[in-house]
């Protein structure tokens, strides 16, 4: 993860794009995304059932669960089905608080992104690193009410598993009752042994900056919070929308993903 701009550096929110067919990228991020596919053939099948996971669980959220307030960090650049948009569909009244380290997207956030009317979208541009510094200028949620945590395809470029866990608690600690963090990892679980081989190799000679998770290091994100149906899933699998165009299976998509709920 960067923390400024620099074109001839990939970054992940970029290469996210370009896998899923966007044009906000440069040559470092499509140089960067073709040398991992190598590695991992079914990378662009993955980062669309990771964003086809994200817009069924925040409908949930929204729906179900009756959220009003979205703090998405690492949100990526913008494309269809943002999580303003899923969100206010159900709930015009919806906020949502954007954050990212790329002054790309939020540039492009700010050229592209709305709000109804009755909702607000703020966005940040900061870094998960900092989770004390995003709670305090994400000022137009209200901490007192339920706020659902989007932490999708973002925890995995940090290598240190405690460190990590320690933000994220910082970040759920944050939170009342009713709260629901919605999360994805990639993980090499799911993979035959020729594909993780790859994807070791990849990550021990700096190919690769995404750093996969096992189910009890996912799961260890979740612990003190109720696991909605059907808890840690390969995101393919997590309530999976029947008239989808796409049914990755989990080599595909190696990515588990999870809603839990604070009680």
């Amino acid at each position: 993860m960067t923390d400024r701009f620099d074109s001839g550096v990939a970054h992940p929110a970029r290469r996210y794009n370009y896998w899923l067919g966007g044009k906000d990228n440069f040559a470092a991020d499509r140089e960067s995304g073709d040398l991992l596919a190598k590695s991992y053939p079914a990378a662009r099948i993955a980062a669309r059932a990771n964003r086809a996971f994200l817009g069924r669980a925040v409908g949930y959220a929204a729906g179900v669960a009756g959220v009003r307030q979205f703090l998405d960090i690492g949100t990526g650049l913008p494309t269809a089905d943002n999580t303003h948009e899923v969100a206010q569909r159900v709930a015009p009244d919806s906020r949502i608080v954007y954050v990212d380290n790329d002054p790309m997207v939020m540039a492009h956030a700010r050229a592209l992104l709305t709000s109804t009317p009755e909702g607000e979208t703020r966005y940040l541009e900061d870094d998960l690193r900092h989770p004390e510094r995003i709670l305090a200028a994400a000022d137009i949620l209200d901490f007192t009410r339920p706020v659902a945590l989007i932490l999708v395809a973002v925890v995995h470029f940090l290598p240190e598993q405690e460190e990590s866990r320690r933000i994220v608690r910082t970040l759920v600690d944050a939170l009342p009752a009713g709260s629901h963090l919605i999360m994805t990892a990639a993980t090499t679980d799911l993979l035959t042994p020729e594909l993780k081989a790859n994807w070791d190799e990849s990550l021990r000679t700096g190919r690769s900056d995404v750093y996969p998770r096992t189910r009890d290091e996912f799961a260890s994100f979740f612990d003190g919070l109720e696991l909605v149906t059907p808890g840690i899933a390969p995101v393919a699998d997590w309530r999976p929308d029947p008239a989808a165009e796409e049914h990755p299976s989990p080599v595909e998509a190696s990515i588990f993903g999870a809603v839990g709920r604070k009680n």
